[in-house]
């Protein structure tokens, strides 16, 4: 099979670079040339496929979204909603303090 990657040039990468912004070290650029083309040839060889006849798809599986009726329903008590809560006061949440505590100022 013949080679049908595109020839990226070392200089082609210093400009891309340089449109990135980028400053690659010189060891760099040459290996970056050699992936580019390699990625290149790559979408080459995809292009290669015979797709027509073949539906567009966003994902790989069958996927559907899930939807539900946004209805009203029964609230949480109290109880229910501390029932996982690690430290509560009811009606509260308790958390560790944060801010202005002695053991925890930066200083």
């Amino acid at each position: 099979m013949a080679d049908a990657s595109p020839a990226i040039t070392d200089d082609d990468v210093r400009h891309v670079a340089k449109l990135a912004r980028l400053a690659p070290a010189d060891e760099a650029i040459h290996p970056y040339a050699e992936q580019l083309g390699g990625i290149l040839g790559y979408i080459a060889k995809i292009r290669e496929v015979d797709v027509a006849g073949v539906d567009p798809t966003a994902h790989a599986a069958d996927l559907t979204n899930v939807l539900r009726q946004d209805a009203v329903g029964d609230p949480l008590t109290v109880d229910q909603v501390l029932r996982n809560a690690p430290d509560s006061d009811p009606p509260f949440f308790k958390v560790p303090k944060v801010l202005g505590g002695d053991e925890d100022s930066a200083g």
